[in-house]
């Protein structure tokens, strides 16, 4: 890509050709007024007007060059400013006045489509000849009117900075959330991955590892280990269909025609534990739910109780040695702020390191997680709060307090999304 102080044959011959113009432009006045003396600033003017006609002729492309031309541009207005004789005519300096008006044109454009880097370099020197021009042309000059002068034409160039600077902020901020909404997108699927491809997935594996241990001794015992493995697998399969369908609806279509299923919930939870209990040699699950507990309970909050006991049977799959048995409860509670919500806990009786504690790479295998991690930012952007820790009596429990509402958003998001 070129960068913007690159130029070529075509940019060279456009600039000639516009310098040109101005030099043709500038002897027909001077020939229209019967040899009138030649304009206080006249280099300095053609040479603005020239960097504008380039700019106008190589345009998409010059906007993103401007820098350069308009820092020489720029440098001779100031040595203009600083060198040329003053006219004895105020009306004399009508052209440094048009170049005043040209430079501040250009700001507007480099400010807004420049480079950073490179707008800065340019936009000093641009900003400093239209606030100086004026300096020569004032009769007895004291401090005071220089300084008053320089400010009274600073304006015009603080106003160029915001016209070109503010729409160049706006897209910036869009670009920015763009960024952001795209690393959201990607921390949800990498969660879904976790919450239910690596749980089918694990499954796959204890059952697999059951099969070859009973094959040779029971050999009618596999067929079963192979039907569950199937059914495992196809689950895995419908995760990722899932995941697939929603990166093809990113735009909302899918959820608007019914095409993307709705992730799984509470109503989920009796054949989840079902298959995990099925999967020789897991240890035996009970699923446990309270009268009332998923009253009023919304998709997200039913979606994220899902998930959390995924993630706690997935654990004690892979974590809890010696469990016999898992305990799945939903009882209705409060939150901290006394609403309404829902507790979902997950306890065995294994004899396991926690979860945090335990690797979850081992030699030889190139897989890795961070499931708790994962699951206490899903349940605190759900408005709930998740523990675990070692029970008194023994093995692990993970608790997750829901509220049964959907969780409010956050001021900025309610911000972005009334005002994208």
């Amino acid at each position: 890509m070129p960068k913007p102080t690159d130029f070529g044959r075509r940019d060279a011959a456009l600039t000639a050709a516009a310098l040109l113009t101005g030099c043709a432009a500038l002897a027909a006045v001077t020939a229209v007024h019967g040899g009138m003396p030649q304009p206080y600033g006249a280099p300095s003017a053609i040479a603005a007007a020239t960097a504008l006609l380039w700019t106008a002729a190589c345009w998409p492309r010059s906007r993103t060059r401007l820098a350069l031309p308009l820092m020489l541009t720029a440098t001779l207005s100031l040595a203009t400013t600083a060198f040329a004789t003053p006219p004895a005519a105020p009306d004399a300096s009508w052209a440094r006045l048009g170049e005043a008006a040209v430079l501040l044109v250009l700001l507007v454009i480099a400010v807004r489509w420049v480079p950073s880097r490179y707008a800065a370099g340019a936009a000093g020197p641009t900003g400093a000849a239209v606030a100086v021009w004026t300096l020569p042309l004032l009769p007895d000059p004291s401090l005071l009117s220089l300084a008053g002068a320089a400010a009274f034409w600073s304006l015009p160039v603080l106003g160029a900075a915001v016209a070109g600077g503010y729409p160049r902020l706006m897209e910036h901020r869009r670009q920015r959330l763009v960024m952001e909404t795209r690393r959201s997108q990607q921390l949800e699927l990498a969660r879904d991955l976790h919450d239910f491809v690596a749980h089918d997935v694990s499954g796959i594996v204890a059952q697999a590892q059951a099969a070859r241990f009973v094959a040779e001794s029971d050999p009618g015992q596999a067929l079963p280990a192979l039907e569950r493995i199937e059914a495992a697998g196809l689950s895995a399969l419908a995760s990722m269909d899932r995941m697939v369908k929603t990166l093809h609806d990113a735009d909302g279509s899918g959820a608007r025609t019914g095409g993307v299923e709705a992730l799984p919930g509470v109503d989920a939870l009796p054949a989840l534990v079902e298959r995990f209990s099925s999967a020789a040699p897991a240890p035996k699950a009970r699923l446990h739910v309270a009268p009332g507990a998923a009253d009023g309970l919304s998709r997200a909050a039913g979606s994220t109780a899902y998930r959390v006991v995924v993630e706690a049977l997935t654990n004690v799959r892979r974590h809890a040695a010696a469990a016999s048995h898992v305990d799945v409860t939903l009882t209705p509670a409060r939150t901290a702020g006394g609403a309404p919500g829902l507790r979902v806990e997950v306890a065995d009786d294994g004899t396991g390191p926690p979860p945090e504690r335990t690797p979850l790479r081992r030699a030889g295998d190139g897989h890795g997680g961070r499931g708790l991690n994962g699951l206490r930012e899903r349940v605190h952007a759900a408005g709930g709060t998740l523990t675990h820790g070692r029970r008194p009596e023994g093995g692990w429990r993970l608790a997750a307090l829901l509220p049964t509402a959907p969780a409010p958003a956050p001021a900025d998001a309610r911000a972005r999304t009334e005002h994208p």
